[in-house]
């Protein structure tokens, strides 16, 4: 193609080449079966990359691989929970590879313009910034109203947290590099697309936002607080990209949620003689529900 635009082809022929037409965020090309499959085909692999990882180094410490000593295994030693973490980031990658097959059709298409990768008049980045803010000290202010009636709660994440230094560590770098990117575009950018295509945007607002809370419901049961705020971000979110067409808002109100959070996991140990620990910690791909399902995987009788 040279400065006109046009192919040697098209140039010999006389034709002009194709329109460029921007896609629609809301008119993808991809429907919701390709949608859901995506979905259950990025929780697969984080269990495919959890167990690649686990193996060896249960295998290492000399942990059996049947029975009920491996999902023991995995989920109380220290090393073991680290490992599990840090599997989430390359699981991250291979989605965001697929995710870029997918929504580009193999390069036939722009990756981020296909979800509306730009800021709306009504949202702007210090907006954005403000408003994860606003939502963060709502979801404290929750989680303090539900502990008056319940008391505190234990949850997987917690224990995850606590188990180790590397494991919090690792947490806080999940929740802040690759969990936002990876969420927002696998809930708000393919597969809530798909569903306002297929049923508009009310049924495609309620089924993401209840998908998005589900899948953290077991790293944060039965903290009830937790999983209101999670609801709330997941309602917020869901609604700003209704509203907007725009994704690119709902990546900074996601990323600068969790990054406040994960900063207080990094400073916790110097600031917990002063501060209580963080009560809404950063929402993760659910490392609970692996952690569980990897339990009954290698559990017996």
């Amino acid at each position: 193609m040279d400065s006109s635009g046009f192919t040697p082809r098209e140039q010999e022929e006389g034709q002009p080449p194709p329109p460029r037409v921007a896609p629609d965020p809301d008119n993808p090309h991809w429907g919701v079966p390709a949608a859901l499959g995506f979905i259950i085909l990025s929780f697969v692999l984080m269990g495919v990359t959890q167990i690649a990882l686990l193996v060896p180094y249960a295998l290492w410490r000399g942990v059996p691989l049947g029975g009920r000593q491996l999902g023991e295994f995995a989920l109380k030693d220290p090393g073991a929970i680290f490992v599990e973490i840090i599997s989430i980031i390359p699981a991250h990658l291979i989605t965001l590879g697929l995710a870029w097959v997918l929504v580009t059709h193999a390069g036939k298409y722009p990756f981020f313009q296909s979800f509306g990768w730009e800021w709306d008049a009504r949202y702007t980045f210090w907006r954005s910034v403000a408003l994860a803010v606003l939502l963060l000290a709502t979801g404290w202010s929750i989680v303090q109203i539900a502990e008056r009636f319940t008391g505190p709660t234990d949850n997987a994440l917690e224990r995850v947290l606590q188990s180790s230094r590397a494991a919090a560590l690792a947490t806080a770098f999940a929740a802040t590099v690759t969990a936002p990117l990876v969420e927002e575009i696998v809930f708000r950018g393919i597969l809530y697309s798909a569903l306002r295509r297929l049923a508009g945007a009310v049924w495609a607002v309620s089924i993401v936002l209840l998908l998005f809370a589900l899948i953290h419901v077991p790293q944060y049961w039965p903290s009830y607080g937790v999983i209101s705020t999670i609801l709330m971000l997941s309602f917020v979110l869901t609604t700003i990209r209704a509203r907007t067409g725009k994704l690119l808002p709902c990546f900074v109100i996601h990323l600068v949620f969790n990054s406040i959070q994960a900063v207080f996991i990094v400073l916790n140990p110097y600031l917990q003689q002063f501060l209580p620990p963080p009560t809404t910690p950063a929402p993760v791909p659910a490392p609970g529900l692996l952690l569980n399902t990897l339990l009954q995987l290698f559990g017996g009788s």
